[in-house]
């Protein structure tokens, strides 16, 4: 345990709990354990607000109800039961919840630390302090560099079905140290996303529906494992997100659902309390004691397994009241709109909080709408996420990429689109697993064409994604050119390594993710145009853009890209310096598999004017590719050219001046008043000139 009710010494738990600012509510509620009155055992405390009677039942007491009934301690409907000596770590237990219906129902504890494995539901009592920890440089080395001028290429998983052994059992998290760690590191990712590993029951909604918001699965291994696992990615410089799952959830029986026989965790209103679509709950944002619980998993994911950021899911499912419903399904808010207020405020304290113990975390939306200021901090309006999935990008670009290449010239904008609202928000491109299941096909099977402009497709994507403002996510499986769509229930294909196209396309994810975490011009200024500035966006009819990115220092690197499967031969781009540039980076090159059509490293600009600047380049574009250029040479610029006047010789300016003194009366008086009237003149020039002074 790190975190503590300190800043509230002068408030009781059950004072916080009730009022919705318990961010710890991991350290109270729940199963601890404790020595009172010179015995130790075991605290238990639950919440169920409208129960008759709780009772704690398990293996230590043969599930008797009658053996540890639980006393009622606060008037909100806090129950707590302590047990001497017989509870011991891995001890299973349950709520015996009695409603005033009569019936009497085994819950699992909502703040459980640990569960049994599906289908068993039973919680699992483990004391889960006493890890020792060795990340301490990479908590040090992590406070030194906020994530915004960071690269940031996340690689998202799910645990499951990364690899498996021969036999179908699931890798251990041991055993995904010992296997995806190493993997991560040499193929250039800097963190790993993965899918929900709280408890979940059902394999199908790829933890999605989340039973245990406390507990990590015991799919994979003990909560200790985990730890490890974190432990050993920050060792080697990797960062872990976990998704994570406010927004729903399940209705099993042993779950949250009518925790005490009523509405106690969702909604009561139905129209406020179901998604219809995905067969789950609503949690109840204005209930304190719900805040209370889903604000403390959050920070118990940081605190005590040292996550360096939560995913949040289905955000805009939480900010719209009429989310997928229909006219009569939902309910307006008090001001007679479809904003959820209560769920606006629930994720202001979400993100307060969780920056306010975990400075450099990162609080990541998915969210698909056009809310405004999700990745804005509270003080400024916005949700207080520092990110967001930037789910525009992703549709626009997978329509364009996917579409046969003849149309795409009529598609122009789906490529250009994004670069114009790129900085409205903290945006990660997300190529996600929602977009390889259900008919959507995997992205190598989205492009057009035969097998091999397949592997061009991608390779020209991929290398477009890397240039674009925003940081980066790839799904498992992408970076070798996984053909089927994903499955949770079988690993990935990786006997496709056995083909040189695969082993190319590898090869390709492994040299662009490297030279992006080289280049500081691909992601130290995301965030603003001063990071980013067009050459050329409007060639709709060869389908090709070109664009620059700069650093901080003025370091920068040229993309330009063409989206069509036909070679572009003397293709001039305006070019900021003249000088010489260099060809970086190339998707055609042959180490990738691509035919070795290149530019070289000696590309000389010219005096030709082209897109606003002065000097341009010629270029040879090979089909499908996107290269990266950078100027290695700059020339010195030049003097500018003295006026015909500064330029006169000393006898010129004498047999002048000598002229001048032989003109007549007439025109000595001329040019009086020519100098009388010029002061006039300029003075009028100047104040047109300068209208701010």
């Amino acid at each position: 345990m790190q975190l503590g009710n300190n800043e509230f010494n002068e408030r009781s738990d059950i004072d916080l709990f009730h009022s919705g600012e318990h961010y710890h509510a991991y350290n109270y509620m729940g199963a601890h354990k404790e020595h009172r009155d010179g015995v130790d055992g075991v605290m238990f405390r639950t919440w169920a607000p409208h129960a008759k009677s709780v009772s704690i039942v398990g293996t230590f007491n043969n599930w008797d109800r009658n053996a540890h009934p639980m006393n009622w301690t606060s008037d909100g409907g806090i129950w707590e039961c302590f047990i001497a000596d017989i509870v011991g770590d891995y001890s299973i237990y349950k709520y015996s919840i009695e409603t005033y219906d009569g019936y009497t129902m085994l819950k699992s504890d909502p703040y459980a630390f640990h569960y049994e494995t599906r289908p068993n539901n039973s919680s699992v009592f483990v004391d889960i302090n006493g890890y020792e920890w060795h990340d301490e440089e990479w908590q040090k080395e992590k406070a030194k560099h906020e994530s915004y001028s960071s690269p940031m290429n996340i690689y998202e998983l799910h645990a499951g079905s990364w690899k498996k052994y021969a036999d179908g059992n699931y890798f251990s998290y041991s055993k995904l140290a010992d296997e995806l760690i190493p993997y991560v590191k040499d193929m250039g990712y800097t963190h790993i996303e993965f899918m929900p590993l709280t408890e979940y029951p059902f394999d199908a909604s790829w933890g999605y529906q989340v039973t245990g918001y406390f507990a990590i699965t015991s799919r994979y291994g003990s909560p200790f494992d985990f730890m490890n696992f974190v432990d050993r990615c920050h060792q080697e410089g990797i960062s872990v997100i976990m998704d994570w799952v406010p927004a729903h959830f399940p209705r099993d029986a042993h779950g949250l659902a009518r925790f005490d026989g009523t509405p106690c965790y969702e909604y009561a209103d139905w129209r406020k309390g179901e998604h219809k679509d995905w067969g789950t709950l609503v949690f109840d944002y204005g209930r304190n004691e719900v805040v209370s619980f889903l604000v403390s998993s959050a920070i118990f994911w940081m605190d005590y397994y040292h996550i360096d950021g939560l995913r949040v899911d289905a955000v805009a499912s939480m900010l719209y009241l009429d989310y997928s419903r229909r006219d009569g399904e939902w309910v307006a808010n008090k001001f007679g709109g479809k904003d959820n207020l209560e769920a606006v405020a629930f994720l202001h304290k979400l993100n307060e909080a969780a920056f306010r113990y975990f400075p450099n975390t990162l609080m990541i939306a998915e969210e698909s709408t056009a809310w405004a200021n999700v990745s804005k901090p509270t003080y400024m309006g916005g949700l207080g996420f520092n990110y967001k999935w930037n789910m525009g990008w992703m549709n626009d670009m997978l329509h364009y990429i996917s579409l046969d290449p003849l149309y795409r010239p009529f598609n122009h904008d789906n490529l250009t689109f994004s670069f114009f609202y790129a900085f409205s928000e903290n945006f990660i491109l997300p190529i996600s697993h929602d977009e390889v299941v259900y008919g959507k096909a995997s992205l190598i099977n989205k492009m057009p064409g035969n097998y091999e402009m397949k592997f061009k497709g991608v390779k020209t994507f991929v290398a477009y994604m890397m240039a674009h403002p925003g940081k980066k996510l790839t799904f498992m499986g992408t970076e070798f050119g996984q053909f089927k769509e994903w499955d949770y229930s079988m690993e990935l294909d990786w006997m496709l390594l056995e083909y040189p196209a695969h082993i190319d396309l590898k090869n390709f994810f492994r040299a662009i993710n490297h030279f992006y975490l080289e280049n500081s011009p691909l992601w130290e200024v995301d965030y603003s145009w001063e990071g980013f500035n067009w050459i050329s966006n409007d060639d709709y009819t060869q389908s090709v853009i070109s664009f620059r990115r700069i650093d901080k220092k003025g370091n920068e690197l040229i993309a330009v890209c063409n989206f069509q499967p036909m070679l572009r031969e003397n293709y001039r781009i305006g070019v900021p310096f003249a000088g010489t540039y260099s060809e970086v980076f190339n998707t055609e090159w042959t180490e990738f598999g691509g035919a070795g059509i290149s530019n070289g490293t000696d590309i000389k600009s010219e005096d030709e004017p082209m897109h606003g600047h002065e000097q341009s380049i010629v270029l040879t574009l090979p089909p499908m590719s996107v290269m990266y250029l950078k100027c290695t040479r700059k020339k010195p610029k030049r003097k500018p050219r003295k006026k015909a006047a500064e330029g006169e010789t000393a006898e010129k300016k004498t047999s002048r001046k000598k002229s001048a003194k032989k003109a007549d009366t007439v025109e000595t008086t001329a040019e009086e008043v020519k100098a009388e009237e010029k002061p006039k003149k300029r003075t009028r020039k100047k104040k047109t000139e300068t209208p701010e002074q």
